[in-house]
């Protein structure tokens, strides 16, 4: 539960907002315990100016560990026929793919019938940019009605950032995990660990540690942030994996994942979805009704493939948004339609 903003109120009026939430909040007994005991050492702490700095951390970190999700979930949605239609509408072809996470999804649901956990492997989706990875793990939130968090480990440089940091040092704050976590307000949602072979050298060691910690389940039920120093339950959490390759990727973590690999699209693949999926989408985006760009059927095949060959369809969805973008202009000039694009005037949009 989010606890009251209190911007601007007298310390004494923080705390007893403080005390008053904490008292109401299904926390578990031994940490509200504590934190309570916390906000009787701030109202000590307040009477002294030398210690405002460490007064506004304490509260800080109270607020925050009171609004650790700790007893709500989501309600999953256990309807396999609805992720089937969802997974459909949203990715072309991938049928292999689509069975295996269907199958997966059919586990999750006769566990959870059952109030058993399921004890399956993390899927994992491995192969070029651009093949539908991420895209797919958005689509299996969607299909089971969850939040989803993504943390990109290319971006990743320490370990401090995934686990959090200790309070003793004054600029300490939890760890992505856990500030996605709060900020849901659910300890189920999905975990997606997008490009998890993209973590720097010089920190992999210590993240794929972290990492065996979170999808193993016998040690992720009580993942530890050093900032917030107290167990906290992530076994309810569905995990998914993305990465180019396995090369980088720690033996240890592979074992606890379940590789699925990513076809790559045929030219004539590529024509249904640019056609299909990837055009509607840019002319929604760009607030353009759908049919306001036609292409030749001709034209497609030097669309989806302009510098070569491309397993993936990024670069076509990028090429589609180009077209699109010089189409908007046109409209908002004040130039009339229809916008056909044809081996006559195919120049003027790419």
């Amino acid at each position: 539960m989010d606890l009251p903003q209190v911007t601007g109120e007298s310390s004494d009026s923080r705390l007893i907002i403080l005390r008053n939430s904490l008292q109401n909040n299904s926390l578990p007994e031994d940490l509200k315990k504590e934190l309570l005991e916390r906000v009787d050492r701030l109202v000590r702490l307040q009477q002294n100016d030398n210690f405002q700095l460490e007064f506004d951390r304490e509260i800080e970190y109270v607020k925050f560990v009171s609004a650790l999700p700790f007893n709500t979930s989501s309600q999953d949605v256990l309807d396999i026929k609805r992720a089937q239609q969802i997974l459909d509408q949203r990715h072309y072809g991938l049928k292999v793919v689509k069975d295996r996470i269907l199958e997966y999804l059919s586990v999750l649901i006769l566990n959870s019938r059952q109030n058993n956990k399921s004890r399956s492997q993390v899927l994992a989706f491995v192969g070029l940019a651009g093949s539908g990875k991420t895209s797919l793990a958005y689509t299996i939130a969607e299909s089971l009605g969850r939040k989803l968090i993504r943390i990109p480990f290319g971006g990743l440089g320490s370990v401090r950032e995934l686990r959090g940091e200790t309070r003793l040092k004054p600029d300490a704050e939890a760890g992505i995990i856990m500030r996605s976590v709060m900020k849901l307000g659910v300890n189920n949602p999905v975990i997606l660990l997008d490009e998890i072979d993209r973590v720097s050298v010089e920190s992999r060691a210590d993240i794929m540690g972290v990492l065996v910690e979170l999808l193993d389940p016998e040690q992720n039920f009580g993942y530890v942030d050093h900032y917030i120093n107290y167990p906290f339950d992530l076994s309810k959490a569905l995990f998914l994996a993305t990465a180019n390759n396995t090369a980088s990727i720690a033996t240890a973590v592979l074992d606890r994942l379940e590789l699925i690999e990513m076809p790559s699209y045929s030219d004539e693949e590529k024509i249904v979805i640019g056609s299909k999926y990837l055009l509607p989408r840019a002319l929604k985006e760009a607030g353009l009704p759908e049919g306001t760009v036609v292409i030749d059927e001709a034209l497609w095949p030097t669309i989806v493939r302009p510098l070569g060959f491309d397993g993936g369809i990024r670069s076509l969805g990028r090429s589609l948004q180009s077209i699109v973008r010089k189409v908007a202009r046109q409209v908002v000039e004040g130039h009339g339609g229809p916008y056909h694009l044809t081996a006559a005037n195919i120049n003027q949009y790419i």
